[in-house]
């Protein structure tokens, strides 16, 4: 049998991978029998050249009729690509993602280097380490980080760190630059990096230990990710500095402020409740 070609978006193609499928509905968190239903469907659809787009979405369709928590999570790679149009909700996102993960962190700080005062996305500290991060946002799949960005925040991870060495306190601390990104970084990007001593971070990378593991393993979901909220609902949410599914499950009453009624509040709630795993299943 002739292997089916599907279309990435960023144009590349390659070969059909149905394990790869089975993989992602079982991050997502769906049972066995769950998935097997989806893949065999997804398997009657395919045809030569269809897009990863549209395979994700026929998935995504069918993992709901069967739990909103797992179809919640199963979103989680188009949800950071709604996080925008700005790139602050990213900005936020990544923070806090850290300080689950034990770093004491501050967002949107400006900072003294040696030559000129930088605008850093995150500051952050875990024992004796010290990182000046770089949040890279972007809405569109297919988009990757090119050799540009790494090279760029090297030259001001440089100024900043000269003069974070001249100060009081510093002198048994490790600096280090980071570039984070929702999407993707280049080949040259990634050498690039490696070979300078930044940390890279992005939705796969470093394998394993990409955002999607990350964001799994502390459960910090973005409100983006709720099937039960319109785009318009996402924005006024995001405005207010609402990012996280966690903040509605805490603060219910922030849902009132946007103007849902108390049964549309209860889907929404609900959902992110799902989605948390603040229920017991």
């Amino acid at each position: 049998m002739t292997p089916i070609t599907v279309t990435k978006a960023s144009g590349e193609k390659e070969s059909f991978d149905e394990n790869k499928l089975r993989r992602s509905l079982n991050s997502a968190g769906a049972d066995q029998q769950i998935i097997d239903r989806i893949a065999n469907a997804i398997c009657e659809i395919l045809y030569d050249g269809i897009s990863t787009q549209e395979i994700y979405k026929r998935a995504f369709r069918l993992l709901r009729q069967y739990s909103d928590r797992s179809a919640g999570r199963y979103k989680l790679k188009e949800a950071l690509l709604e996080l925008g149009p700005t790139g602050y909700p990213f900005e936020k996102f990544v923070g806090e993602l850290l300080k689950r993960l034990g770093y004491q962190t501050e967002t949107g700080v400006t900072v003294n280097g040696n030559c000129v005062s930088h605008e850093i996305d995150v500051i952050a500290e875990k024992d004796n380490k010290h990182f000046m991060i770089e949040c890279k946002f972007h809405n569109r799949k297919g988009h990757k980080c090119n050799v540009k960005v790494p090279l760029y925040i090297q030259s001001r991870f440089k100024d900043v760190e000269r003069n974070w060495s001249s100060q009081p306190g510093h002198e048994d601390k490790q600096h280090q630059g980071w570039v984070v990104t929702n999407t993707r970084f280049t080949k040259d990007a990634l050498q690039y990096g490696n070979c300078i001593g930044l940390k890279l971070l992005s939705w796969d990378y470093p394998q394993n230990v990409g955002l999607k593991d990350l964001i799994s393993e502390v459960n910090l979901h973005p409100i983006t990710c709720l099937s039960t909220l319109s785009k318009k609902d996402k924005q006024q949410l995001l405005q207010q500095n609402i990012v996280f599914c966690q903040q509605l499950c805490e603060n219910d009453k922030i849902l009132t402020s946007i103007g849902l009624d108390s049964r549309k509040k209860n889907q929404v709630l609900k959902e992110a409740q799902d989605i948390c795993n603040v229920n017991k299943y």
